[in-house]
């Protein structure tokens, strides 16, 4: 259970049955602590990628990035994001609180009249992963969460499964030099977006 979790079992929706299998599901699992949500809410996450560079499926892989102001005890941090990538068996993460690791983020997330767009670009001492997505607002729910201290703080807050987008990942030397390590398309990415 996590952010590549395999499910099996069946749901039936309208009189119609839909079967899901771990061999083809693209599942995640997680839960949120605290007394509210984040604002803003940012969360991205899939195990449906494909290497643009060799073709192949990396069935062994997975991203997933989320936050937006987290809490170190009383103390709320704006516009922060927390990630994990696993690439074919190599983990890369991009985490402020490992002050160690100098994990810089940059974020933008963006709502049009058709769809939610967001762009990530973290770094470290050792890697870069730049990220965009896009997911149509019509593919998307509008989430109705009352928090858990009974307010309804998000009144636009975007819910999606069919995210598409791009990744690259790139390898950095301790000069700063970058160097391309792969260029991932991601789709089916379980997707979040938003603010009060």
């Amino acid at each position: 259970e996590g952010m590549k979790s395999a499910f099996e079992g069946e749901v039936i929706w309208n009189g119609r049955r839909y079967v899901v299998r771990p061999e083809d599901c693209y599942g995640y699992a997680d839960k949120n602590w605290g007394k509210d949500f984040t604002s803003p809410w940012v969360w991205l996450s899939s195990n449906n990628l494909t290497s643009e560079i060799t073709g192949k499926k990396l069935a062994d892989s997975v991203f997933d990035i989320g936050g937006g102001r987290p809490k170190v005890g009383p103390v709320a941090l704006p516009r922060k994001l927390l990630s994990a990538f696993w690439y074919e068996g190599t983990p890369y993460e991009f985490n402020f609180s490992k002050v160690w690791t100098l994990s810089r983020t940059e974020f933008e997330c963006k709502e049009t009249e058709e769809e939610i767009q967001w762009y990530v670009n973290q770094t470290t001492r050792s890697a870069r992963l730049e990220t965009r997505i896009t997911c149509p607002k019509k593919e998307m729910l509008n989430i109705n969460y009352e928090s858990p201290d009974g307010h309804k703080r998000h009144n636009r807050l975007w819910n999606g499964g069919t995210g598409k987008g791009v990744l690259k990942l790139y390898r950095r030397s301790p000069s700063g030099r970058e160097t391309l390590i792969d260029e991932i398309i991601a789709t089916e990415i379980g997707c979040e977006y938003g603010e009060y």
